[in-house]
């Protein structure tokens, strides 16, 4: 019997997002077949743990039992980490904040037998949302050399990864993708403390509550719909306080919903109208596809590919700034039927494209190569 191959995997964080949705859903794809270490450059952001099916093998480590991926960098640290991954099989890493893992890799992978490992990148933190920062540019281009591939996303982060980084051939883009048939039926499980009435719209949002995410922009947007609506945030995060803080000042009162994470998207995201974005950097956000897949329409900035995900019905809603996304907002709410059509095109899109089954037939082949041929999927 073929034992289970050990993945080690290296998060800028593991709260709840889009890279960990789909991460945890990979994991849980994988069953027997893998058994899991995941160690988060913010020790404490594990929100994403609880998307982890129970019958899934996974251990959280932390700094006391295994090196850290925060602190400054230094060859003692690289060493450390360097020694830990000789314990797995494969190693991936996700985002800059797992950057130091990958340079570990590259500095002590000529002395040391190490794991095959695999970058994944995501899009980018509210520091590199407008300009990127050359310091973190000339690292990537320095670490990523001895990674067996860069995965990203979107066609952006493409053109950034072959460009900027140096990762040319290497580089690989996977749509992210989810189980869309799961998302066509209506809500059956409830948003806690969310009741509607039948005249009420309700605007949402799923994010990991980051301040790249600009979520208290879309309190201040949604606030200005002049029809009645409710605002959902689902997600945690270290900027909780802050969005707080402004619905208090926006005068939200109670119609304003803040449940925390809430696992398995497909059962509770019906009870939206319409999913709000105000994010300053987004690439391909798994968010917007569930939306789609859901039947909904998406009032949001013009980030990353959104406007090519979407379907042409709504794209006059993906806007350049936040006066536009409040009247993206309004001109959604006032129109039920407007909604339904632009939100059946969005269903029709989101079955054509984002489907999963291309996504982990991808990831299959990447992963598989990795491992000289082993399946990790039952596919």
């Amino acid at each position: 019997m073929i034992p289970p191959t050990r993945i080690l995997h290296l998060h800028s964080s593991f709260s709840l997002g889009g890279k960990e949705a789909r991460a945890t859903r990979l994991m849980n794809l994988m069953g027997p077949r893998a058994v899991h270490v995941v160690l988060s450059a913010v020790p404490d952001a594990l929100g994403a743990r609880d998307a982890i099916a129970p019958d899934i093998t996974v251990d959280f480590p932390g700094d006391s039992a295994a090196p850290p991926l925060h602190g400054k960098p230094g060859p003692r640290r690289y060493l450390a980490l360097a020694r830990y991954m000789q314990g797995f099989d494969l190693v991936l890493s996700y985002n800059w904040g797992a950057m130091d893992g990958v340079m570990a890799h590259r500095m002590l992978s000529p002395f040391m037998p190490l794991p095959p490992l695999i970058h994944h990148e995501d899009g980018f933190n509210e520091d590199e949302s407008v300009h990127r920062n050359w310091k973190r540019t000339m690292f990537r281009r320095l670490a990523l050399p001895t990674a067996q591939a860069l995965v990203v996303p979107s066609e952006v982060l493409l053109r950034i990864a072959r460009g900027e980084w140096g990762a040319g051939a290497r580089s690989q883009l996977i749509h992210n993708g989810i189980d869309t048939g799961r998302y066509a039926g209506p809500p059956d499980v409830a948003i806690n403390g969310l009741e509607r009435g039948p005249e009420d719209v309700v605007i949402g949002s799923v994010a990991g509550l980051r301040k790249v995410k600009n979520l208290p922009a879309l309190v201040s947007a949604a606030k200005q719909v002049t029809r009645r609506v409710k605002l959902v945030i689902v997600g945690d995060g270290p900027e909780r306080g802050e969005i707080i803080a402004r619905a208090m000042a926006c005068g939200w009162d109670d119609h304003f919903y803040m449940p925390g994470f809430m696992a398995d998207p497909h059962r509770w995201i019906g009870h939206f109208d319409i999913l709000g974005l105000s994010s300053l950097s987004e690439q391909a956000p798994v968010a917007v596809i569930e939306a789609m897949a859901a039947g909904l329409p998406i009032a949001s900035l013009d980030v990353g590919d959104i406007m090519a995900m979407v379907s042409q019905e709504n794209r006059p809603f993906i806007v350049k700034d936040h006066r536009q996304l409040a009247k993206a907002l309004g001109h959604l709410a006032s129109d039920a039927s407007l909604r339904a059509r632009v939100g059946a095109a969005n269903q029709t899109r989101a079955a054509a494209l984002f489907d999963e089954a291309s996504m982990i037939a991808a990831y299959d082949r990447l992963y598989g190569a990795a491992l000289v041929g082993r399946s990790l999927f039952s596919i």
